[in-house]
């Protein structure tokens, strides 16, 4: 079996979107991956995942780079935190949030950590999607390691974390706030009317039409006066054309007849 039709054969049994990927990276990780497993080629790899569930979620977990980091790009969670949110919050009390590619929740509960020392004791609307279900049940548990949580401040590990055997552990009070479920950004429908979606640090991997077609889908998920939110390495060259706006670096405003705010 070649490159080409394992591809297609992937697409067919699990809907998964390989042809979305760029071929270079995408090829020389498999052959890694190929190599680490012992499997003499790809359609030796496509039998393994399609007779074991347990496979084709190690091949997720290896395929999806999986980055979890509290606050990552600490300077630009700061301009969420004294900007973009409290800008938000004056036009609508309750917010609809949505993290895309949240990997072990990191960022979804840094939000959540912001949103609880602005709005204390009001409830926002914050989901959580992964294409990966084995990442999603590690987001659920909210145990991390201290690397993952270098960019929180003393303060808020007091307040907001337990420690434990080396672990930091996420307060439930912040992990019941945010709903996590499984989500196929290539694949799968978008909700609609989010105030903000944060989709960081994904489309990098992407081949340039699929962030064109990813890009005009968070455009049309969010409400008027909705803001996107990026990750450093990556730009929007068509932003006017998909209806948004560019407020700084990494942030996208989706456009409306009144202004204000910002």
């Amino acid at each position: 079996m070649d490159f080409a039709r394992f591809k297609e054969m992937i697409r067919q049994h699990f809907r998964l979107d390989l042809n979305s990927y760029k071929e270079t990276q995408l090829k020389r990780r498999l052959d890694a991956y190929l190599l680490r497993r012992h499997l003499p080629d790809y359609g030796a790899l496509f039998h393994s995942l399609k007779n074991d569930p347990g496979a084709y979620q190690s091949f997720l977990d290896y395929l999806t780079i999986n980055v979890s980091e509290f606050f990552r790009d600490p300077e630009r969670f700061r301009e969420l935190e004294s900007v973009i949110l409290p800008a938000l919050l004056k036009e609508k009390r309750t917010l609809k949030i949505w993290s895309a590619a949240c990997a072990a929740g990191a960022e979804p509960y840094s939000v959540a950590i912001i949103l609880d020392e602005l709005t204390p004791g009001h409830p926002h609307h914050l989901e959580a999607t992964d294409i990966d279900q084995n990442i999603l049940v590690k987001a659920k548990e909210g145990r991390y390691p201290p690397e993952v949580v270098r960019n929180v401040s003393p303060q808020r590990l007091a307040r907001f974390f337990t420690r434990e055997n080396g672990s930091f552990i996420i307060n439930e009070n912040i992990r019941r706030r945010v709903a996590f479920r499984r989500h196929d950004l290539l694949n799968d429908p978008f909700g609609q009317g989010y105030d903000l979606i944060l989709c960081r640090n994904v489309t990098i991997y992407f081949t340039r039409e699929a962030q064109d077609r990813l890009n005009e889908k968070l455009a049309r998920a969010l409400a008027p006066g909705g803001v996107l939110f990026i990750g450093g390495s990556e730009m929007i060259f068509n932003y006017q054309e998909l209806g948004l706006e560019k407020l700084r670096t990494c942030f996208y405003r989706k456009r409306r007849s009144k202004g204000g705010g910002f």
